[in-house]
């Protein structure tokens, strides 16, 4: 069982939220079983672990690839970092914090990025997820390309979904911290949340990946979400600076293909009439935070292509919305 505190963002005097029912809960095995592709799922309601359930896969308890979920994951850890003074704020420009490895022929604008746009995806260089991945990861130095591609917006502009701007956080992250990207995840998250971390791959330049590949369970994925929805302290301890969880939640950007608002590695939309926050990876990787209802959900499914991907997440949201009693 995950033991935690409830969370304390409730008024006084505030009706508590209905719990979870048998019946919910066998509506969601059940509707959770017609998913080919799901390889686990669990459900910790106010901290504690009300479903858990391996259809496939390595199981609930071991680490699969959550793809870019880990974009959520890395956006905790820079959290941590600014709570463990590592970083000072999402002000901070990056290129502040990367110095020689920003190329000298970048355009200006590059020193106008924060960590705080990396976080966004508002950097407003040009993308290198997409059409462009491939040519982006079979280069030599992916900081350096990622850093010379044109802008196509202003840095704070809008969303530009990107793995390179995860992958220069993670770039920050080693300079700063003195440490590489696994080290300081597993000081800073894996030993305060008590979840096992393991090596994921690293650029050429032996910075781990910023944002794509991580390896993660089902229940330390649930850890990370309850630490959100305990606004950065769990088990008693501060791991997110204060401020942090409302900062990450809020939009400012906005998905070109959901419409949903996109915080510091956090999607922001409602589900079943109940604000909802959400993390997701390619093949229906995602973590879900329903404050309201006290409710984390951690999904991992099949990560191999082809994947149905945004189709595919809309039943993800069908299935946490049918546990939230959605007709």
């Amino acid at each position: 069982m995950l033991a935690v505190a409830a969370a304390c963002h409730a008024q006084a005097g505030e009706a508590s939220p209905p719990p979870l029912d048998q019946a919910s809960l066998e509506r969601l095995d059940a509707q959770a079983s017609r998913l080919e592709r799901l390889h686990a799922l669990v459900v910790a309601e106010q901290g504690e672990i009300r479903f858990e359930r391996a259809y496939g896969g390595p199981g609930v308890d071991r680490p699969t690839n959550v793809k870019s979920l880990s974009k959520t994951v890395l956006a905790a850890l820079v959290g941590a970092a600014i709570e463990a003074g590592y970083l000072d704020s999402p002000d901070q420009p990056v290129a502040e914090l990367l110095g020689p490895r920003v190329p000298a022929e970048a355009d200006p604008r590059v020193r106008e990025i924060t960590l705080g746009h990396l976080l966004s995806l508002q950097a407003g260089l040009e993308r290198t997820s997409g059409a462009n991945y491939g040519s982006w990861v079979a280069s030599p130095d992916w900081v350096r390309d990622a850093l010379s591609r044109p802008f196509v917006d202003e840095p704070g502009g809008r969303m530009l979904y990107s793995t390179g701007s995860s992958h220069l956080l993670s770039a920050a992250l080693t300079r700063a911290g003195g440490e590489s990207t696994l080290t300081l995840a597993r000081q800073l998250l894996g030993e305060p949340l008590d979840i096992a971390i393991p090596a994921w791959p690293r650029d050429p330049q032996g910075v781990y990946f910023g944002g794509n590949d991580m390896q993660l369970s089902p229940r330390a994925l649930v850890r990370i979400g309850e630490l959100y929805r305990l606004d950065g302290v769990i088990d008693g301890t501060r791991v997110l600076p204060e401020g942090w969880v409302e900062a990450s939640w809020q939009t400012r950007g906005r998905s070109p293909w959901t419409g949903d608002g996109y915080g510091y590695g956090w999607f922001v939309t409602e589900l079943a009439g109940e604000a909802a926050y959400y993390g997701r990876g390619f093949g229906g990787q995602a973590l879900y935070v329903i404050p309201g209802r006290g409710l984390t959900v951690a999904i991992t499914s099949d990560p191999e292509p082809p994947s149905p991907g945004g189709q595919f997440q809309q039943m993800l949201h069908a299935l946490v919305e049918g546990m939230l009693g959605a007709p």
